[in-house]
């Protein structure tokens, strides 16, 4: 059975490494793509906006500095008008914390932009493509699966995004990717074509591809933006896009005069929900306490010791004076 694994997994790999070389038909999107050295870093940047907290540098863009409560964004100006495309991804997250941590970043394809937003940086309700690399430390609620962790939703403007339960009661699947805090570079590699959506990721920086989602039955229309976004909360890190490269893929047996432009937001599969439930150690665990946090949480303590003392000699002293007017 192994061996039988071994074998399909590699099969698997060879057919997408061979499906990604690119070709004459398969080019570059220059226009819906950012690369180093970013033009007019600092100030704008051609075809491209950002928002928030957002900063361009000469060899990054971070969507959100390691500091609580921020959130940035940037989008592309330029509708995409390919209904196959591919996104490879070179981003980096990381941050001072060492178990405590967060929230994490978003890639989008939908049809509005520019709107900051509760979903990792961007609005809730949206309509098209999430796909979440979710890094909070501490889950929430029950799942089978570890963070650092990739989901995908599909919304048509009628889902929210539940923080409570990480989103898994509207997402199509996802993948345990452990991104966070790495030496190498980190890629990801978005692939949609012919209603199937293909995610593969690279940990190490070593073209060694690995499977993370692959679901068909996705359907996107054409005319949406390609984004990006980030949250802090309580726990932060820093969010780093380093490049986003969109390709236009020709494929074959391909829709010839189908409408992809007024294709509804919609996916056959969806994973099957997940209750919450609340977890108040975990909650309690991942409080960041500033110090006048912390001074009101010790007074609070104090004035309890100190009530409890008070009402206990009272008490005491009660029974003491009964059993004197008992003795005589």
């Amino acid at each position: 059975m192994a061996l039988i694994h071994a074998i399909v997994t590699t099969l698997f790999l060879s057919c997408f490494v061979n499906a990604n070389r690119k070709t004459a038909s398969d080019y570059l999107r220059k226009e819906h793509s950012l690369m180093r050295p970013y033009t007019g870093a600092g100030a704008s940047m051609p075809m491209w906006d950002f928002i928030g907290s957002t900063i361009v540098t000469n060899n990054y863009i971070r969507l959100t500095p390691d500091r609580q409560s921020k959130r940035g964004a940037i989008w592309n100006k330029v509708p995409n008008e390919s209904p196959n495309w591919e996104i490879h991804l070179h981003f980096k997250v990381h941050g001072q914390g060492k178990t405590l941590y967060g929230d994490g970043f978003a890639i989008w394809y939908t049809k509005d932009r520019m709107q900051l937003g509760p979903v990792f940086g961007n609005k809730d309700y949206h309509i098209g493509l999430g796909l979440y690399f979710d890094t909070y430390s501490n889950h929430n609620g029950p799942h089978n699966h570890e963070h650092p962790y990739i989901s995908v939703q599909i919304n048509n403007g009628k889902k929210s995004y539940d923080h409570d339960r990480d989103g898994t009661h509207t997402e199509v699947g996802g993948c345990h990717f452990p991104f966070r805090n790495k030496q190498d570079d980190t890629f990801a590699i978005i692939r949609y074509s012919k209603d199937h959506l293909i995610i593969m990721t690279d940990i190490d920086g070593k073209g060694e591809w690995k499977p993370c989602l692959d679901v068909p039955g996705i359907h996107l229309p054409t005319g949406y933006y390609f984004g990006a976004s980030a949250a802090t909360g309580q726990l932060a890190d820093n969010h780093d896009i380093i490049s986003y490269k969109v390709f236009d893929l020709e494929i074959e047996g391909a829709k010839e005069d189908y409408d992809y432009a007024n294709v509804n937001p919609s996916a056959d599969f969806f994973a099957p929900p997940r209750d919450h439930v609340d977890d108040p150690k975990g909650a309690f665990k991942n409080v960041t306490l500033t110090w006048k946090k912390m001074f009101l949480m010790i007074f609070c303590i104090l004035l309890g010791i100190a009530v409890c003392v008070i009402v206990g000699a009272v008490v005491f002293m009660k029974r003491q004076e009964h059993n004197r007017k008992r003795f005589y």
